[in-house]
């Protein structure tokens, strides 16, 4: 199966007319992108855009042997006319299947939005599922896994990992994101953020092949995600793990009974966070990477270490001295042989320390020195370690 996507963008493109912002503003070349269309085969159009016919001649392609052009949403966009000899747009009900001329299957998936989805199956059996803007199918269905799945990644992040939970996505299949609008990072940081989530974008014009799997991006297994106060660290490794289902949030702070604002803290934390996500309030670490299961988030390792530190003595002299170094560094030895060991998918979170006033306690110094040292031996275990500055991210590894 043939896929060119004529345009990979929102109805409106990007970037958008007279828009002043930063993404809009570095939409320059490859990075321009029309409203999203994909042609399957030569035969099959999705989605009627401006400028339909002069995209696939850009593309290198025709529009003379489309049979079928199926639309997936009401177009909100510029307006759009029908290039001669086109057969008429329309929509499948949600369910109903038809056979193309050409001996494409298509099926309407329903969606949890409004719009259709759309499974195309080709006479090899190869298989692709496409999805309208900000929508994600409303049930299985009976899914089977795909070879190629184009849908809003960046908008609805949920919909590919309830695409992963059902088997429909697996670690071969190519996802590939369109419907990309001004609100998404500018620059490279959105090949980044897609990349971290096991899905691509691709300029306007580009041509893929389905079964042809070497450039579907792999998924760090461990990662390490550091940054200063409100850097948006948490922000960033949450983000990360939006397109995978069952993810186990490893809450390491846990309770603290009489303070508000802690429990504020934790309740905007629990906001953020997909519906299908599990919580576990534990610094129990260590016993949750050696079990099998779902990604884990584990947020963060200063809190980690403060517990760990507080069983061990280290804020007293004495019960430092007497065994308590000791003590604390065979728990350290502990996580970092689980981090090392683990077969499940990790991301944790750590505050980056020593870039400002030097603590003016002994406690202080200590625990910053230990943090720091936590810090290099776990990122010595992670396939990727990235720095958050003022809600950039910077990959140091």
């Amino acid at each position: 199966m043939e896929l060119t996507l004529l345009g990979t963008g929102a109805p409106t493109g990007l970037p958008r007319p007279d828009c002043p912002c930063a993404s809009c503003a570095t939409a320059r070349g490859t990075r321009t992108r029309g409203a999203t269309a994909l042609l399957v085969d030569g035969a099959l159009l999705l989605d009627l855009t401006p400028g339909a016919a002069l995209a696939a001649a850009r593309a290198g392609q025709s529009l003379g042997g489309v049979r079928q052009v199926l639309l997936t949403h009401p177009h909100d966009g510029p307006p759009v006319e029908l290039p001669p000899g086109l057969p008429r747009a329309g929509r499948v009900p949600d369910g109903q299947e038809l056979t193309l001329i050409s001996g494409h299957r298509v099926r309407a998936v329903p969606m949890d939005s409004p719009g259709t989805g759309y499974e195309v199956t080709s006479v090899e059996g190869d298989r692709l599922l496409y999805l309208p803007p900000g929508g994600a199918p409303a049930g299985e269905g009976g899914m089977r896994p795909y070879d190629v799945v184009v849908l809003d990644v960046l908008g609805r992040p949920d919909a590919l990992a309830r695409l992963r939970d059902w088997g429909a996505v697996l670690p071969s299949t190519d996802v590939v994101a369109v419907h990309l609008d001004h609100d998404v990072p500018p620059g490279v940081e959105t090949d980044r953020r897609l990349a971290a989530l096991g899905a691509r974008a691709v300029p306007d014009g580009t041509t893929l092949e389905a079964g042809e799997y070497g450039a579907v991006p792999d998924v760090p297994r461990r990662t390490l995600v550091l940054g200063g106060a409100r850097s948006g660290k948490s922000v960033e490794a949450e983000r990360r793990l939006e397109g995978f289902p069952g993810v186990v949030y490893v809450a390491t702070g846990g309770r603290r009974d009489g303070d508000a604002e802690w429990a504020e803290r934790i309740g905007l934390h629990r906001q953020r966070r997909p519906a299908g996500w599990h919580t576990a309030e534990t610094c129990d670490v260590a016993e949750l990477l050696a079990q099998d299961g779902p990604p884990l988030l584990v947020d963060c390792l200063a809190l980690w270490l403060t517990d760990a530190m507080d069983r061990v003595g280290a804020w007293d002299e004495e019960k430092w001295a007497a065994g308590g170094r000791a003590a604390l560094a065979e728990r350290v030895d502990e996580l970092v042989r689980a981090v090392r060991e683990t077969g499940r998918t990790v991301v944790a979170v750590s505050n980056e320390v020593g870039s400002g006033v030097v603590p003016a306690t002994a406690a202080g110094r200590r625990f910053r020195d230990e943090l720091g040292r936590l810090n290099a031996r776990f990122a010595a275990e992670c396939e990727e370690v990235l720095l958050v500055v003022a809600g950039q991210v910077l990959r140091l590894r």
